[in-house]
């Protein structure tokens, strides 16, 4: 990713958080702006991660772990579509409504979930090559065992969001309170939480990948242009 296109992402970005600061000021969507602040935290960070920096490999460990920290807060807008039922979508016929302050809350909604997770899963991989890379490994099973763990990490960083409602910032601030809640959030409903989000992000992940690949084949089997 250029540069300028870096740069007309956090532009973007910040825009649209502007409007959404502006519009959804009142319950119930109000959340939606504070979701996608920490959701875009951790592909900003991705930006300044790859194979060749930050060269400091403490430096490059501490920003990775930072990483780790706030990933979760981009898939876990996934979980924030079940707030679409605030809106009673369904009229007393048993028919979807046809509002337009419904579906522009919806299209709201929509757009930080999929823009945020869209960037956030091509942070993932860039994070996942560059920790592969300083492992001295170019193996592409081990990139792949690296996702899958990271992936895994997130999905229990949302279950302790949504279900806990621990904030990754408030890890920072009062880490102390939150200590055995995380002990004893273990159960079977957890760890099918953990395994169903797990799924849906890695499906997302390398469906993404699977496009990419076959866009840069049909492009390398293009004939080329003879001089």
């Amino acid at each position: 990713m250029s540069t300028l296109t870096k740069w007309v992402i956090r532009i973007t970005a910040v825009i649209w958080m502007g409007f959404l600061y502006t519009y959804l000021k009142n319950p119930p969507f109000n959340f939606l702006v504070l979701n996608t602040f920490l959701a875009f935290i951790p592909i900003e960070l991705s930006f300044h991660i790859d194979e060749r920096k930050p060269r400091n490999p403490i430096l490059f460990w501490i920003i990775v772990i930072i990483w780790l920290l706030f990933y979760p807060n981009t898939p876990y807008l996934l979980t924030d579509l079940f707030h679409l039922s605030l809106l009673q979508p369904y009229g007393s016929n048993g028919l979807l409504r046809l509002n337009n302050y419904m579906w522009f809350n919806y299209s709201l909604l929509m757009i930080s979930t999929i823009s945020t997770s869209l960037l956030g899963f091509w942070g993932l991989d860039r994070v996942a090559k560059a920790i592969a890379d300083r492992f001295r490994s170019h193996s592409v099973v081990f990139t792949n065992i690296i996702i899958v763990g990271l992936t895994v990490l997130s999905s229990i960083g949302i279950f302790i969001g949504r279900f806990l409602r621990i904030h990754t910032i408030y890890l920072f601030l009062t880490p102390e309170q939150f200590i055995q809640p995380l002990l004893s959030m273990w159960s079977d409903s957890a760890l099918l939480f953990m395994f169903l989000l797990t799924i849906i992000q890695l499906l997302f992940f390398y469906l993404i990948k699977l496009i990419q690949s076959n866009h840069f084949n049909d492009n390398e089997s293009k004939p080329k242009d003879l001089k």
